[in-house]
């Protein structure tokens, strides 16, 4: 017999083009990974990752058998949008992943939510776990992994608010457990209890967009400010809810 699991997206090849490029050197490739990519291959899809695109990005047709040193230390969620750092260089990639286990790397990101919270701003803090049976994280009194979200209202819509978040940990699902545990889950996040639709639009994914990153190069030393504006269906959404 034969089981296939069919998860909906194409399988076809994701290509990166110029426009994601933000930042290109000797050391670094910073891009805007748009939302409904995965980042990595995974055993149920290995086709239309960013990091298959990455690699053809990177190859050099004069060295047609050398593969390109890409090192990942970040991840971002399926549809999650946004600024993503890569080390290009063997030089680069044990300092870059210094820099994200002693959390020394900001991170910021938008998020548009259901509802509208009643503090402006505050920080969440708790230890996730993940729940085997639903596949998403939780909050656990015992065991887990400490996380540590802070967020501030940026515009109140009624029943849906733009928040800016920052993370000073990167645990799976952070950012969307913690938030839908407050009972703002994001928009689009339908697994963890947010809306696929508000005021007539539909929404195809959660509504989640890494805006900044500031580091310290990890081989020149110097300071990096990385940032991602929003994509068109996020600024959309937010025209739509005004």
């Amino acid at each position: 017999s034969i089981e296939v699991h069919w998860d909906g997206p194409p399988l076809k090849r994701f290509f990166l083009t110029q426009e994601r490029i933000v930042f290109l050197v000797r050391y670094l490739l910073v891009v805007d990974k748009p939302g409904g990519i995965d980042v990595q291959p995974t055993p149920s899809r290995y086709q239309g990752t960013l990091y298959g695109a990455l690699l053809r990005f990177l190859h050099d047709p004069f060295r047609p058998l050398e593969r390109p040193a890409l090192g990942m230390v970040q991840r971002l969620d399926r549809d999650t949008s946004g600024v993503m750092i890569f080390s290009v260089h063997p030089r680069a990639h044990r300092g870059l992943t210094s820099a994200f286990c002693e959390r020394t790397v900001g991170k910021r990101y938008l998020a548009l939510v259901k509802g509208v919270p009643v503090a402006a701003e505050g920080e969440l803090r708790s230890h996730l776990a993940r729940d085997r049976y639903q596949n998403k994280m939780r909050s656990v009194a015992n065991g887990g992994k400490e996380a540590i979200t802070c967020y501030r209202l940026i515009e109140d819509f009624g029943t849906a608010a733009l928040l800016e978040v920052k993370i000073f940990t990167g645990r799976s699902h952070q950012i969307r457990a913690h938030l839908a545990e407050t009972g703002h889950p994001l928009l689009g996040d339908t697994l963890y209890g947010g809306p696929g639709e508000i005021m007539g639009c539909t929404i195809a994914r959660q509504m989640l967009h890494s805006r900044e990153l500031t580091l310290t190069h990890p081989v020149l030393e110097t300071p990096l400010f990385l940032e991602a504006q929003p994509p068109p269906d996020f600024e959309l959404l937010c025209s739509a809810l005004r």
